[in-house]
């Protein structure tokens, strides 16, 4: 059997004293759910910064390593040069040879130089990396205490949440579907999750927005759904019965 408008009003009324009261429970956590995530994600990024200067180093010191080998090769060729000039039976070899000293010569400094550089980056990323060593490690601490403040409020509320939360099941249940879908759709668009809202001293609970005395008395009469010309909520009777308990 269909429920009459009354029936359904009571129904509405019900259902937001309920999300009204999870509502509240969810207040009471505030910020916390998203400071956690927020702490939790910035964690994550400086973990992964550190992962990619460490890998960074890795390959600085490597290179420094490779540099380091690039110098012992040139420094071998140089003797290696000094010892034929030494044989030398004309001045075309004499001015290749020592061209080929020269060259070598240079590439050790350039070698010298880049080991300098690599250096240089690699203390710079030490520093960062010890900073944000101490970052993470404060972080840490502060989404810890977060958590652990979380845990606490959601352990006090989470036993009356689970039984709003079955209650509210079967109170949507009670409405049909298009006044199930406009109720939540309401809830989605008002700041105060007020979908259903009271007439008090001729206006709306929700916005405060003027009630005409007509539209007042057909509130009354609960023979038709009506809602507020100004904020689109639904409006019923202030006297209209309605508890989460």
């Amino acid at each position: 059997m269909e429920a009459s408008i009354e029936e359904r009003l009571k129904n509405l009324a019900d259902l937001q004293a309920i999300d009204s009261k999870i509502d509240e429970i969810k207040s009471i956590r505030g910020e916390l759910p998203m400071e956690v995530s927020d702490l939790e994600d910035e964690i994550a990024g400086l973990e992964t910064r550190l992962e990619k200067y460490t890998e960074e180093m890795k390959e600085q010191e490597a290179s420094i390593t490779a540099n380091k080998n690039k110098i012992k090769e040139s420094q071998q060729f140089i003797k290696k040069y000094q010892s034929q000039l030494e044989n030398v039976k004309n001045n075309r070899e004499y001015d290749a040879l020592s061209k080929e000293i020269e060259i070598q010569g240079l590439e050790i400094q350039a070698a010298e130089k880049r080991i300098g550089e690599y250096g240089k980056q690699i203390d710079l990323k030490k520093e960062t990396l010890e900073a944000a060593t101490t970052e993470i490690a404060g972080r840490k601490i502060d989404l810890e205490n977060k958590k652990k403040e979380l845990s606490t409020i959601v352990e006090e509320t989470e036993k009356e949440e689970k039984e709003l939360l079955a209650k509210r099941a079967k109170a949507e249940a009670k409405l049909e579907e298009r006044l199930r879908s406009a109720y939540n759709r309401i809830r989605r668009n008002v700041k105060n999750g007020i979908a259903v809202a009271n007439v008090m001293r001729n206006s709306c609970s929700g916005c405060f927005g003027n009630i005409p005395p007509q539209m007042q008395a057909d509130i009354r009469s609960r023979k038709k759904i009506i809602v507020c010309e100004h904020c689109g909520r639904i409006l019923i009777d202030a006297n209209e019965e309605a508890q989460a308990s």
